[in-house]
């Protein structure tokens, strides 16, 4: 029970369990997300219209898998297309390194609590933390910047206006092409915001989790030893003057 609230009240809270929290909303607003967009294709020829056509897409947007009809505005004949683009690569990275992120804290968690003696011993676990935290920083800053060129892609690939391009019904100047909506974006962009909240979250750690390397301490330690050192040769000084 005090271990439990020693590790509450301090620092471990902190480095510990706002890392979960955050890594959960990282990956739940990346890999969680599915979109729509739809276009309309007015043709000539009423009857072969479809004012409404609808595309989805998901995480982890390989978008040139991403299948739909569309008229050709020539009698019933319709075209099978694609959205262009693989993005998968850097969505399922962002996500892969928040999955790793909140394992490696539940962990900690655990260890922090019921294992503390082997934790310090040898100080060999706060070495182990302190390496793996430099390295989730690290993959932090470079998992949410790949993912924010990557969204701003995905962004790019799925714009109603980009899509009616492909179509061979809107390369006709008699049939009408337009956008009906475009996905919504919010959760996406709050997933890259998240991404560099880790970063930030995971770097600031890297003080506190220094401070409790045997680095750290080696440092603290030679403090005092100066010091007594110092009290030594005073002793001596004072031994050596002179009695009258």
């Amino acid at each position: 029970d005090a271990a439990i609230c020693k590790f509450v009240s301090g620092f471990r809270f902190v480095h510990v369990i706002s890392p979960q929290l955050f890594a959960i909303f990282a990956f739940a607003t990346c890999g969680g997300y599915s979109g729509q967009l739809r276009v309309s294709v007015d043709c000539i020829n009423k009857s072969d219209s479809n004012l409404s056509i609808g595309i989805n897409f998901a995480y982890p947007f390989r978008l040139n898998r991403v299948e739909f009809d569309v008229p050709m505005c020539e009698g019933r004949r319709q075209e099978r297309l694609y959205l262009i683009g693989d993005f998968s690569s850097s969505a399922e990275f962002f996500v892969t390194i928040a999955v790793f992120s909140f394992l490696y804290s539940l962990l900690a968690t655990v260890v922090y609590i019921f294992f503390q003696n082997k934790y310090r011993e040898n100080n060999r676990g706060p070495l182990i933390d302190f390496i793996v935290t430099v390295v989730f920083s690290f993959m932090w800053l470079v998992s949410s910047s790949a993912w924010a060129k990557g969204l701003s892609d995905v962004k790019a690939a799925t714009d109603p206006d980009e899509v009616v391009l492909l179509m061979s019904a809107c390369k006709v100047q008699t049939n009408k092409c337009s956008s009906v909506y475009g996905p919504r974006w919010s959760g996406l962009n709050t997933s890259v915001v998240f991404g560099y909240l880790n970063f930030v979250l995971w770097a600031g750690n890297i003080w506190f989790v220094f401070k409790e390397t045997g680095w750290h301490k080696g440092g603290a330690a030679r403090y005092p030893a100066s010091s007594s050192e110092k009290q030594g040769s005073s002793d001596v000084w004072f031994l050596t003057l002179p009695v009258y």
